[in-house]
């Protein structure tokens, strides 16, 4: 059919958009030729008018349908295209989230910019040995279609990954890298394939930068080869790198850094192991901080720096290599911020106090005034002399620079090197798969020499890639047999040629190079004169510095700026020989190796040729091109040497976000990387392609009746196709396969949805024609009815009259009311009736209740006795057993408490004795106190006395006075000033008093207070004391008052005095007369001192007196002195009274502390007499408790001896033992009862005199005399009662001692005797066994002489299960039974389990023999044997399902016959008596059950082995549903070497086959039914999780007919199990997940209620079994590019969420799942626990049990077959 014959209406096509690159659009109206305008609608609605050329009409490109979009293989699509790439790749990214899918021979992987959980170990072993194409795209099936090519055509393979910066390049790199670890597994102890993956973190350190486009970008091509042995397992490595961008260490653009490791060692300066390099941060070096970042969000560079260290260290470099490769980084770093100046007339210099360039001199152990020197100067060799030549500032920073980039580059060889010696382990290596992670097609802003390179290399990997997918296509079309023509592809060989030929761009740049005046403009012009006329190049038209290339992918404009200067790569040779010769040996061999290289060879160099002596050094030397071509070729050798592989990289968007896609930069992508130009071969020939098997299925609905009945499906097929296209050179026929041209396949699907939509028509025809002919007919049966009733009603009114109405009326009345009255008769009857059955009934009841209750009750009154009499009975019992219990408990501590008694009773002797003594001495300080109370009464009253004699005294003397004041005057000046003084310190010692006399009334009421609470009689003493002195001290108040008027009398008197004397001294003639007078008023005067004197003296002699009386018994005499001083000598004044006053309220002070002492002291010793009474009360309760429990263990060892004598009545002399005994504890109880009861009345009398003495003490407290006699008698009365009492504690201490020896000695004799008995007892029975043996003996002995000796009729003997042996024959016993035997031949017609049998009686005879030597030696030959059938037979299924059947029989024998009593509930008397006698056979039960699992377990795995291939087909491929195909147009073309594989078709039929014959095998060896379900549930949990875990892996598998199909088969397994009668053994359990999983491809899934309906039916899918998470997935985690960026997926189960995002319509009928309901149904499950894995662990084994089977088998009954050779065997 025509390409125009397909523009029809309703069909899509493509146009071109300038936003979205093409958008969709639908014809409105059929295309014709001729037409110049093609009708179309876009999707928004909007018309658009394509335009046409009508001579040569370019219409748009067709659209896909939309069964075939969302292909896995974009050349299965029937219409191959740009558009039509793009937007499959657009659905399965961000509709169905699949981020990988094949273009052929190419595996394209979009970033997803998100961590996918479809890594893990379970994914590599899923695709672990499948066919690529078998299961859904990923970078595990290229790598294991690389793994499985190298061992089946023993050739080298690479995998060659490209793409764009941040296009996920290195992960999908290290992935690859990953699955062969996983699954080659190292063959050494070194574990190599870690190592490998390991050192990615190293090379990403020194080799990957942060640019625009991806933060973690590698700036260098990797080629990692991985070398495997002859077994296919890893054994080393080698990795070589290509073009590293030397220029980043110098120099970076905007918003870019430098490599990963500077910053790294700039974020750990601060360590100590970092302190000698002197790093600073990195915003303060030049060469960090160019691009103006230094950091990178999310990622921590001390963290990396430890995973750096760590991987340095884990690849074996040790510290010391670490240390000097830090060295020559800092060196570098302090390198770039060397500071050069302008020195004026094109010179430069260096200032030799720059602290980095001695920091950089210091680090690499070089000069550092050379290194300025040089730095700043350059050496010119001429023929005759050598120039030195300064140069200006601007080339000595470049040779500055040139030098970091030098060291830089060798130290990176240096470290790759190390790398690739640390991967290198002993063994020959055999193949290799080479992994090339190389930079993509670039094209910047400002492209340079980089980019320049890089894109070279892209041409000539494009160019390789070209040639083998023309290759590919070609062996294709020669295995299928159809002819070949040669397709026009497109070479790029002329854009090659344009970069590396003869006066190509490379030569004419070495050629410029080699001028020492040679610019890049010069340069420039050399390729406008000489490639002007090459269309692959152009020149800019606004730039004149730049030059334009025709790529294969776009076309890219680089500047010629700094082409020279990279190509060469300048660095002055004295510089080199300053890094020569450093003292650091690291940096010196750099150059050294350097130096050894021959310069005749082009061989790669990392540093350009020095300059020589001689001229012509100049044309040899090796450019930075020149070496880049060179790798570059090697490295092509080495590819075209290899099986490539194509992993193409695209970047979806430049935001790096989560399933965003780009359009127009994904299709920029898509034609840098090669993948439209495969499209694009692809269509040029037949790019859809079919298995005849597939377009049979998928297109017999398209077959004539006379079509589909050939038996030759082939014919058929071409019989079809010859008839729908006629046009044969649209498709061709192969030997398997169908190759049709662009667009049939869609033409086909057309054809087959008309058919469909036709058979729809028809069908919908049909089914509405027969509803509306049955809504007819019901329609006009109603309207028959209606037209019946109508005419009927007419009839009956042209009939009946109005009489025969009113009869007919009359007849209806009377009819009503004769029924009413019948009716009303009947109810009254059967009301009646009815109450009376109710009533008996009732009655009945009631009464039969009434009877069942007073039988309960009954019942209850007689089980109330009966229980509470089997109660009481136990209570009973148990109280003995308790009392017998507690008295032997008792007893012990009984001993324990005396002790303790007569530890206390000591203790309260010392202290009853030293609380008399302190009570005698306070009795008698207490009678000398109240002496001194006594005398101080009187003293007070004398005083009393004696002041009012005074106070009569001082009356008269004032008196006196008073008449003698006349006689004063003239001494009254003498006296003035005396006065006066005295009269000041009289106020202030009065005023002290007063306080003092106020702070003491204070303290002597707080005192009183205390006082009267603790002893109310000396409280009212001291208040009288206190009293009389308040009394005396008002009296001298008064005195002193009296005083104080005296004195001021005498003021008042001097006073006069002065005036008369002032008169008296102008009247001369009275002076002798005056002087009389004085003389009379002094000795006046003279007589009042006097008298004042001896009343001041009485006064201080009366209040010594009261101290001494009041102190007289309490303070020493030296005390007394002290308070009354010697004042004799002094005038009596009033300082005096004063000071005696003090005395006397001291004494009281004295005296009331006393008293309060002693108070306290007898308040504490009666206090301490209560709590010894009550101590000794408590314990005499004590001590009769103990007595009446010695009492009741006396009683019941009284019983116990009883029962001993009555039981022991042959032994007489234990009978006089216990009578003496008895005689014994009668008198110790007699005398205990004795000893108790005076120590009752003791104690009574004890208690009842402490309490009368606490009662007087407190009622008598003032008599303290008589309380201490008291307490003197009871202290003497206790002392002797203790004595008492410790001296029947001591005699009640010797008896419960001869008590408890003659009990010990009664106990040891009764043990003594009964083990006695029981020796005597073991030793009789091994007497009656001897006896019994050798009568058996002697009777097989009789028997067999008799049986010899007679040759008469055998008479039938009785066996007894046992197989005779000699020890010789054990051999050959193990041999025939076990080695020898095979399941197929004899075994068939025995008895099942007959070996176990027949060796389990061969252990009951040594065991009958008691032979331990011949038993050891049957057991261990016999599990050895079986281990050596097992292991020698590891894959025979026949065989291990027998050995496990009788290893599982003879562990039961030896269990059933073993003696124990759990084993022997179910055996016959007869078995019972086969028992083992003599030997315990646990240990070789244990070796046997462990022998056991490993067979069950070799044998499941034999199973599944058989089982796995059959699962898949059988399960998903096959179609089991006749007249419904589950196929879609996939037309996938698989790898040649696996395509014509003739390969065994499986179906569910197979499956349900191979578990018959499992099934049939193991009972038919007699296996326990027991453990065939559990081997069925294993063989189910198979098939589940095999299948669940293909349909994750396959979304062609994801429809809702696969569902049904699914559903059909495990239908099919569910009736095998009811046939088997296998329903118990819960395997239909574990295909819950696989019948949830058909169920959610068949539910609906559009609406909520369909999301919520899922959620809650899908609860077994995501299973606790799940296989263990990714074992590298947190190292993974570390090294992963930003561009898969670490987020954790969500919890909700993944596998629910994968099935629907896969869900794939077979037909355009069918619905695709939309984008909402899927996060619909994810927001439901977030709260749901489950697993993140998507796989199930199909290596899971559920445990293994071997439940106990007693057999009923009688041994005794057992014949050897003679087929076994068993003759030497007898029965005996």
């Amino acid at each position: 059919m025509a390409l125009l014959e397909l523009y029809t209406e309703y069909n899509r096509v493509w146009i071109p958009d300038a936003g979205h690159v093409w958008r969709s659009a639908e014809i409105l109206k059929d295309f014709h030729l001729g037409d110049n305008v093609l009708d179309l609608q876009l999707e928004d609605g909007t018309e658009n008018h394509y335009p046409v050329d009508p001579a040569k009409p370019q219409l748009p490109p067709l659209r896909n349908p939309d069964i075939l979009v969302g292909e896995n293989d974009l050349t299965a699509l029937s219409y191959l295209h740009e558009p039509a790439v793009l937007h499959n790749l657009k659905v399965r990214f961000v509709e169905s989230k699949i981020i990988y899918t094949y273009c052929g021979i190419i595996l394209v992987a979009v970033n997803p910019y998100k961590q996918l959980h479809i890594y893990g170990d379970a994914i590599i072993h899923a695709y672990s040995g499948q066919n690529m194409g078998d299961m859904d795209p990923h970078i595990f099936a290229v790598a294991e279609e690389a793994y499985k090519q190298m061992a089946r055509n023993h050739k080298n393979q690479s995998i060659i990954v490209s793409g764009e910066s941040g296009a996920g390049k290195t992960v999908s790199a290290r992935y690859a890298m990953r699955y062969f670890a996983v699954v080659s597994k190292s063959g050494s102890q070194t574990r190599v394939e870690d190592k490998v993956l390991a050192s990615n973190p190293i090379t990403e350190a020194i080799g990957n930068a942060k640019t625009t486009r991806n933060d973690n970008s590698s700036r260098f091509g990797k080629y990692t080869e991985i070398g495997f042995d002859r077994r296919y397992r890893i054994i080393g490595a080698n990795m070589r790198t290509y073009l590293l961008e030397k220029s980043r260490v110098v120099f970076q653009a905007d918003n870019e850094r430098n490599y990963h490791i500077f910053y790294q060692m700039c974020s750990c300066a601060h360590l100590p192991e970092f302190k000698n390099l002197k790093l600073l941060s990195a915003d303060e070096f030049a060469y960090t901080c160019m691009g103006g970042e230094i950091t990178i969000e999310g990622v921590d560079d001390g963290k990396d720096m430890e995973e750096t260290r760590r991987t340095f260290s884990l690849l074996g470099l040790m510290e010391d290599f670490q240390s000097d490769v830090f060295k020559v980084l800092a060196a570098v770093l302090h390198l770039g911020n060397l500071e050069i100046k302008n020195s004026g007339d094109g010179k430069s210099s260096v200032p030799p106090s720059d602290p980095h360039l001695a920091v950089f001199c210091e680090l690499l152990g070089v000069s550092a005034e050379c290194l300025a020197r040089w730095l700043c100067h350059r050496r010119i060799v001429l023929v005759a002399e050598t120039v030195v030549k300064p140069v200006p500032r601007e080339r000595a920073v470049n040779a500055r620079d040139a030098l970091a980039k030098q060291i830089y580059a060798h130290l990176f060889d240096c470290i790759i090197n190390k790398i690739n010696t640390a991967l290198q382990v002993p063994g020959k290596q055999h193949a290799f798969i080479g992994v090339l992670d190389i930079y993509g097609f670039e094209t910047f802003d400002t492209n340079s020499f980089e980019q320049f390179c890089i894109n070279y290399a892209n041409e000539k990997l494009q160019q390789q890639f070209n040639l083998h997918v023309f290759k590919l296509e070609q062996e294709e079309y020669m295995k299928e047999d159809i002819p070949w023509t040669l397709i026009d592809f497109y070479d790029n060989q002329p854009v090659i040629d344009l970069i590396e030929a003869k006066m190509g761009i490379l030569d004419l740049l070495d050629e410029e190079c080699l001028f020492p005046q040679g610019t890049d403009r010069s340069w420039l012009q050399k390729l406008f004169k000489y490639l002007d006329d090459n269309p692959l190049f152009e020149k800019p038209r606004l730039s004149n510095e730049a030059f334009v290339i025709q790529h294969f992918a776009d076309k890219v404009e680089y500047q010629c700026r700094g082409f020279l200067e990279k190509n060469r790569d300048t660095l002055y040779e004295e510089l080199v020989d300053i890094l020569r010769v450093s003292e650091f040996p690291f940096v010196a061999n750099f150059f050294q190796e350097e130096k050894q290289k021959p310069v005749t060879t082009k061989v790669v160099k990392v540093r350009p040729a020095r300059p020589g002596v001689k001229p012509a050094n100049k044309q040899q030397r090796a450019s930075v091109g020149d070496k880049f071509c060179s790798s570059l070729s090697l490295l092509m050798e080495t590819l075209n040497a290899t099986t490539p592989h194509y992993v193409r990289c695209i970047k979806p968007n430049d935001e790096k976000l989560p399933f965003e896609y780009d359009s127009r930069r994904v299709v920029q992508q898509l034609r840098a990387c090669g993948v439209l130009e495969t499209i694009r071969i692809s269509a040029q020939s037949y790019p859809s392609r079919w298995t005849y098997i597939e377009f049979y299925s998928r297109y017999s609905i398209l077959m004539s009746h006379q079509e589909g009945d050939l038996s030759d499906k082939k014919q058929t097929c071409k019989n079809v196709l010859q008839r729908l296209i006629q046009d044969s050179n649209q498709y061709k026929f192969g030997r398997t396969k169908i190759f049709f041209r662009a667009g049939q396949v869609a033409y086909l699907e057309k054809l087959r949805l008309d058919r469909l939509r036709g058979a729809c028509v028809t069908l919908q025809k049909h089914v509405r024609g027969w509803s509306k002919r049955r809504k007819f007919l019901r329609m006009r049966e109603a309207a028959i009815i209606l037209q019946q009733y109508i005419r009927g009603t007419k009839t009956i009114r042209k009939t009946v009259t109005a009489a025969a109405l009113k009869q007919g009326w009359a007849a209806l009345v009377i009819q009503r009311c004769w029924r009413g009255y019948r009716m009303r008769q009947i109810f009254h009857l059967v009301r009646v009736a009815t109450v009376t059955i109710q009533s008996f009934t009732r009655g009945r009841i009631a009464r039969k209740l009434y009877k069942k209750m007073v039988e309960e009750q009954k019942a209850l009154i007689l089980q109330k006795y009966a229980r509470a009499w089997l109660a009481r009975r136990r209570f009973q019992t148990m109280r003995r057993l308790v009392i017998n219990v507690q008295l032997s408990f008792r007893v012990q501590q009984l001993r324990k408490k005396i002790e303790e008694q007569n530890k206390e009773n000591r203790g309260l002797m010392e202290r009853l004795s030293s609380l008399a003594n302190s009570h005698s001495h306070t009795v008698d300080r207490l009678q000398g106190l109240e002496a001194q109370l006594e005398k101080s009464t009187n003293q007070k009253v004398s005083l009393e006395a004696r002041e009012k004699k005074v106070k009569e005294d001082a009356s008269q003397i004032t008196t006196q006075l008073q008449k003698e004041i006349d006689a004063l005057k003239l001494e009254k000046q003498n006296l003035e000033k005396k006065f006066d003084a005295s009269s000041k310190e009289a106020k202030e010692s009065f005023d002290h008093m007063k306080t003092n006399l106020q702070e003491e009334k204070e303290h002597e009421a707080r005192f009183r207070k205390i006082a009267e609470n603790n002893i109310e009689i000396q409280r009212i003493d001291h208040e009288k004391e206190v009293e009389t002195l308040k009394e005396g001290i008002k009296r001298l108040k008064e005195e002193r008052v009296s005083l104080q008027r005296k004195i001021e009398e005498g003021d008042q008197v001097n006073a006069e005095l002065q005036e008369q004397v002032i008169q008296l001294t102008k009247h001369v003639k009275i002076i002798p007369e005056l002087r009389k007078d004085l003389n009379n008023l002094q000795n006046q005067r003279n007589n009042m001192d006097r008298k004042m004197r001896e009343q001041s003296e009485q006064a201080r002699a009366k209040m010594n007196d009261i101290t001494r009386q009041l102190l007289g018994g309490v303070v020493e005499e030296s005390g007394l002195l002290g308070l009354t001083p010697d004042d004799s000598e002094k005038n009596c004044e009033v300082e005096d009274l004063l000071a005696a006053f003090d005395g006397l309220q001291k004494a009281t002070r004295i005296l009331e502390n006393h008293q309060r002492e002693q108070k306290e002291g007898y308040e504490t010793q009666v206090e301490g007499f209560k709590l010894k009474v009550d101590h000794l009360e408590n314990e005499n309760s004590k001590l009769q408790n103990l007595f009446q429990e010695k009492s009741n263990v006396n009683e019941n060892i009284r019983q116990e001896v009883s029962r001993l004598s009555s039981e022991n009545s042959v032994i007489p002399e234990l009978k006089v033992q216990a009578l003496e005994l008895q005689r014994q504890k009668q008198d110790l109880e007699a005398h205990v009862e004795e000893q108790s009861r005076e120590l009752t009345d003791k104690t009574e009398e004890i208690t009842n005199v402490l309490q009368k003495k606490i009662q007087e003490e407190s009622s008598q407290r003032r008599h303290f005399e008589e309380k201490s006699e008291e307490l003197e008698e009871l202290k003497r009365e206790l002392e002797g009662r203790v004595e008492e009492l410790g001296e029947e504690n001591d005699h009640l201490k010797r008896q419960l001692q001869m008590e408890s020896e003659a009990k010990s000695k009664l106990r040891q004799e009764t043990s003594q005797l009964t083990a006695d008995n029981m020796d005597f007892e073991e030793q009789l029975d091994q007497k009656d066994r001897l006896i019994k043996k050798l009568q058996k003996q002697m009777k097989s002995l009789e028997t067999s002489q008799r049986a010899k000796q007679t040759s008469a009729p055998a008479i039938p003997k009785d066996f007894l299960g046992m197989l005779e042996y000699k020890r010789e024959d054990e051999s050959r016993l193990i041999q025939n039974i076990i080695l020898d035997l095979k399941p197929k031949g004899v075994v068939v017609n025995m008895i099942p389990g007959l070996p176990a049998y027949i060796l389990f009686m061969c252990v009951r005879h040594t065991d009958y023999l008691n032979d331990e030597v011949k038993l050891k030696t049957l057991m261990n030959g016999v599990i050895g044997a079986v281990k050596k059938v097992i292991m020698s037979h590891l894959k025979d299924f026949e065989l291990l399902s027998f050995w496990l059947s009788n290893t599982y029989q003879l562990l039961n024998c030896l269990k059933q016959y073993s003696g124990e009593e759990e084993f022997l509930k179910q055996n016959t008397p007869r078995q019972n008596k086969h028992c083992l006698q003599n030997f315990d056979l646990s240990e070789h039960r244990q070796i046997l059950s462990d022998l056991a699992i490993q067979i069950y377990h070799q044998f499941i795995s034999i199973m599944e082995k058989t089982l796995s291939p059959a699962i898949v087909p059988g399960m998903l491929e096959h179609e089991s549903l006749q007249g419904i195909s589950s196929m879609k147009p996939t037309g996938f073309r698989k790898r040649s070497n696996s395509i014509y594989e003739d390969s065994e078709t499986h179906t569910i039929s197979s499956i349900v086959q191979q578990l018959s014959v499992f099934q049939s095998t193991m009972s038919q060896h007699g296996m326990e039914q027991r453990l065939i379900k559990q081997a069925v549930k294993q063989m189910f949990y198979q098939v589940g999780a095999t299948t669940l875990n293909s349909i994750m892996l396959r979304k062609d598998m994801c429809s809702c007919r696969k569902g049904m199909q699914i559903r059909c088969n495990i239908s099919y397994l569910e009736e095998w199990l009811k046939e088997k009668e296998l329903q118990s053994s819960n395997a239909m359990d574990t295909l819950r997940p696989l019948s949830q999983a058909a169920w959610l491809l068949q539910v609906n899934k559009s609406t909520d209620e369909d999301a919520k309906e899922i959620t809650g039916t899908c609860t077994e899918l995501n299973p606790v079994q799940v296989l263990h998470s990714f074992s590298h997935l947190q190292y993974f985690c570390y090294i992963t590019t930003p561009s898969f960026t670490l987020k954790q997926y969500s919890h909700s189960n993944v596998q629910i969420v994968k099935i629907l995002n896969s869900y794939t319509p077979i037909d355009d009928f069918e619905k695709r799942v939309t984008s909402s309901f899927v996060r619909k149904v994810q927001s439901l499950l977030q709260d749901r626990d489950g697993s993140t894995q998507l796989m199930l662990d199909s290596d899971y084994r559920f445990q293994v049990t071997f439940p106990f089977c007693p057999s009923a088998q009688a041994l005794e009954l057992l014949q050897v077959p003679s087929s076994l050779h068993l003759g030497f065997l007898s029965r005996i």
